[in-house]
């Protein structure tokens, strides 16, 4: 969450965001439908431009909404915090690959058996 010792308290969502939401959802899905509607009229090329623009003029009216600068705040401290992770290397990804593949194929070998026994307990039982 924020690093921050003093939280704020949530505000209530009011009508004017909710508009807002609403008119970036209509303005993204517009450009999705202009994309499909004009398939053989308009070039690929203005298609693609028309969702990328439906898409920067979708957030430019999400990002004046309250949740938007919150949503600003959390992808920086999410950037932030990716830049602490220590990857693994080649070596140690393709070790652990190699303990996963193997155990995968332990635990397969110990479903089929499973399966193999209560078939035949199966079959045995409807035999009789």
């Amino acid at each position: 969450m924020n690093s921050k010792a003093v939280q704020n308290k949530p505000k209530a969502n009011n009508g004017a965001d909710t508009a807002k939401f609403v008119v970036a959802g209509l303005l993204l899905a517009a450009s999705v439908f202009a994309y499909y509607w004009f398939e053989g009229q308009w070039s690929t090329l203005v298609r693609i431009l028309t969702v990328v623009g439906g898409m920067v003029v979708s957030a430019l009216v999400f990002m004046t909404s309250t949740k938007g600068p919150k949503l600003r705040e959390f992808v920086r401290e999410s950037i932030f915090e990716l830049r602490k992770v220590v990857w693994p290397t080649r070596q140690e990804a393709m070790r652990m690959t190699w303990i996963v593949m193997i155990v995968v194929v332990i635990f397969s070998l110990i479903l089929f058996g499973f399966d193999a026994i209560i078939a035949q307990g199966i079959k045995w039982l409807l035999s009789r």
